[in-house]
């Protein structure tokens, strides 16, 4: 992005001064009224989906930020949802498949920058598995790039740093090509 992020209020959204901080890189005070708004983590979710054959699935990000780009499928959950329901959602929002075998792997702390935002995250990441006509259909239809597992650690560095919207590695790749 080349804006500049700095989630400043320009009025406190209580009493509408202009004396209103942003404190200890965790919440906004107003001097005036002594109204503070903490800046909470929100809690994302991604998965690491393989197929019967040890297949990791990966999608083209649809949407800004960092649209183009390889991402795991996830999102945010939602208010009063699970971490493990937002999984399960969310790969059938994004993917039209129901997976299975869902199981915690491990968190991180991330920031997502949107529209000007910066938005400080919680990203739970889990496995999951899917049948082999749901393998089917991510390739066919949704036309996900997967990469076996012994490729992965290798794939990744080049995923990061070379398959964007207009690669030119990413626009030959054909609906099931393996890297």
């Amino acid at each position: 992005m080349t804006d500049i992020i700095d989630n400043r209020f320009n009025f406190c959204p209580k009493c509408g001064s202009k004396k209103i901080e942003y404190q200890d890189n965790r919440k906004w005070g107003c001097v005036d009224c002594g109204f503070k708004l903490y800046n909470n983590v929100a809690a994302a979710v991604g998965l690491i989906i393989t197929d019967e054959n040890g297949c990791v699935f990966f999608e083209k990000r649809a949407k800004e930020p960092r649209k183009g780009f390889l991402a795991l499928p996830g999102g945010f959950c939602d208010p009063d949802e699970t971490a493990e329901s937002a999984a399960e959602r969310e790969c059938k929002e994004e993917l039209g498949i129901e997976v299975h075998s869902i199981k915690y792997l491990c968190s991180f702390p991330n920031i997502y920058d949107y529209k000007n935002i910066r938005y400080k995250t919680c990203d739970l990441f889990f496995t999951a598995a899917v049948n082999s006509s749901a393998s089917e259909k991510l390739i066919n239809q949704m036309k996900l790039l997967f990469i076996t597992s012994e490729n992965l650690i290798t794939a990744f560095h080049h995923i990061m740093h070379t398959l964007t919207a207009d690669s030119p590695v990413l626009s030959n790749l054909t609906d099931r090509q393996v890297i």
